[in-house]
């Protein structure tokens, strides 16, 4: 649960005395995103802003349209109404390919790798894909061997080295989640979508992805949606808070976290578990 910070309280937006600039140094905003399926509002005039460079969380109790904002911005869904703009252009009718090439990447929430490659052979095909290179699918597999020496470097930087020989079925739970971070960081992403990074993973585990994400923020820009409360007062510059569709608080994890709203959100959630 929350624990009360020293922050003063600011719904709906960032305390502006406090980060004067850094709101303006925007890679990724939405303006009044919605989406409705058959009737059914799932997300409603949804604005956010996302600082370059920062770690942003999107958080809320189950069902509150977190997941569904994922998918309108990698565009697996369109949105009812509502723009998505990143690096100042309009994505918001793009493909979901053309807004990969642009920079935006994701991992989801189950460990999506082949798990019958090897550990370095999953990361080896995100570089080829980030090559155009269609897989090589006509060529030796020695041909592949220059991109050997990057594919190590990324598995090094995630503590999977080690194992790269490794069939990724064999690996734990919690490799195999470092091991998808790893291929999308493969694709060089500006913009990384992290869908609950650390759901279903022991102390330990979370511990190290905390460090792997916070090492792998220093070049990029990640937005995140996480459950794990610890994960986000840790690691998170700032907090966007969703209930039933919409956003009712936004800030850094002493002002949501002391927010009326928010607090009964979840104390709400927790009295009918």
């Amino acid at each position: 649960m929350f624990s009360k910070g020293n922050g003063s309280i600011i719904a709906h937006g960032w305390d502006k005395t406090e980060i004067p600039d850094s709101m303006d140094n925007c890679i990724l905003e939405t303006r009044n995103l919605a989406k409705e399926f058959k009737g059914f509002v799932a997300v409603i005039d949804v604005s956010l802003k996302v600082r370059r460079g920062a770690i942003h969380a999107l958080i809320g109790p189950n069902g509150a349209g977190k997941t569904t904002v994922f998918n309108m911005l990698t565009k697996f869904l369109a949105p009812t109404q509502g723009t998505i703009h990143f690096k100042g252009h309009d994505i918001t009718h793009e493909k979901p390919a053309q807004v990969a090439r642009r920079g935006i990447m994701r991992s989801f929430q189950i460990s999506a790798v082949f798990p019958h490659l090897t550990v370095l052979e999953n990361v080896r095909v995100a570089l080829q894909r980030k090559l155009g290179t269609s897989f090589h699918f006509w060529r030796s597999e020695s041909s592949l061997k220059q991109l050997n020496n990057r594919a190590l470097e990324l598995l090094d930087s995630v503590g999977l080295r080690a194992r790269a020989n490794v069939v990724a079925v064999e690996l734990p739970y919690g490799s195999k989640r470092t091991l998808e971070i790893a291929t999308t960081l493969a694709l060089d992403p500006e913009l990384l979508l992290l869908d609950e990074p650390t759901q279903g993973m022991g102390h330990e585990d979370v511990e190290k992805v905390k460090e792997l994400i916070r090492k792998v923020a220093d070049q990029r820009t990640i937005l995140m949606v996480e459950h794990n409360m610890s994960v986000v007062s840790h690691l998170c510059d700032a907090i966007t808070v969703m209930q039933r569709g919409s956003v009712i608080a936004e800030g850094s994890y002493e002002q949501v976290s002391s927010n009326p709203q928010v607090m009964e959100a979840y104390m709400g959630v927790a009295a009918h578990a």
